[in-house]
């Protein structure tokens, strides 16, 4: 297995041009180079019929989100969803870090994608952010007329932290009977807050592949809030779940050179082994991040496209 040229030069670049690493940073610095991050990296400008903000009510005041309709979404008739959770660790991210992605997406899907800009840790601990991406995944259901959303066709969907949520939403679908989420599409999700050493992807990539190790203890240290005992609850590890039976159908992807690749994979397998059918695909030269690197890698657009289909797919009637 070897890297992608594109994503070699990339990160020989980066090793010659060293910056602080996110967790070194007072958290308004690590926001805001996240955000430049995504403006260097992701498509500029990628086309959408329309996009509109709005706000939706949370647990703990509005929740603000952003809905995309794509370029042919403009007739009368309602089109299927994805609900959007961005990545970032919990800690940083928002709705402008995932905006080349989320119009892709709706475009290359034609579906309308609701992006949710959940609460950000450590102001705000676990369950913060995985309460608000349920509510606005529920609130986005009873809303399907006004939103113009066929609420039969609802996925939800998210990358690393985002992925996460995603799988969570799924769960507490599950346990509280509702909203109705058809299918599920995990980009590299962070499954497992219990035992980070038992991954040798977590070792084996800690250092030099975009993600590092160390950030990752930063993010779920913020995100936990000092709560460890609350880390094997499935709403924060889903792969603690007792019971992943009856859950939306799954597509999950992972990167050869992520440090969360082998828990990602874990999940798919731990789902199919309940009877959730999950497809699960490995781009083996790709790193942590990639499907946000539209602009600069290759390999991302196409994979990202793929996303798309699968996407439409589940969603078709």
């Amino acid at each position: 297995m070897s890297l992608d040229p594109q994503v070699e030069a990339m990160l020989t670049q980066l090793a010659e041009n060293p910056a602080p690493k996110l967790w070194e940073m007072p958290l308004p610095d690590a926001r805001a180079t996240y955000e430049g991050m995504a403006a260097v990296l992701d498509l500029p400008d990628a086309a959408i019929g329309k996009t509109e903000d709005i706000s939706i009510p949370g647990p703990a005041g509005d929740i603000p989100a952003r809905v995309y309709t794509p370029v042919a979404g403009g007739g009368s008739s309602a089109l299927p969803c994805l609900v959007f959770f961005h990545g970032g660790g919990f800690v940083i991210g928002n709705l402008v870090t995932h905006d080349a992605l989320c119009r892709t997406l709706a475009n290359e899907a034609g579906v309308r994608v609701v992006a949710v800009d959940y609460r950000l840790a450590p102001e705000h601990v676990y369950p913060a952010a995985a309460d608000d991406c349920y509510a606005a995944t529920k609130w986005v259901e009873a809303n399907a007329g006004e939103l113009g959303i066929d609420p039969n066709s609802i996925a939800v969907a998210g990358d690393s932290a985002g992925g996460n949520l995603a799988a969570v939403v799924c769960l507490m679908a599950k346990a509280k009977k509702g909203p109705q989420i058809a299918f599920q599409m995990l980009i590299y999700p962070t499954t497992d807050f219990t035992d980070a050493e038992r991954w040798g992807s977590r070792n084996e990539f800690a250092e030099g592949y975009f993600l590092e190790k160390e950030t990752m203890r930063w993010f779920e240290g913020n995100y936990m809030g000092g709560n460890d005992a609350a880390r094997s609850e499935p709403f924060a590890s889903p792969l603690s779940a007792e019971d992943l039976s009856g859950l939306p159908p799954a597509y999950v992807i992972t990167a050869g050179f992520d440090p969360l690749r082998d828990e990602g994979k874990a999940y798919a397998d731990a789902l199919n082994a309940a009877g959730t059918k999950a497809e699960y695909i490995d781009y083996p030269g790709m790193i942590h991040g990639f499907f946000n690197m539209q602009g600069v890698l290759d390999v991302s657009k196409e994979a990202v496209k793929v996303a798309a289909e699968k996407l439409a797919a589940a969603l078709a009637h």
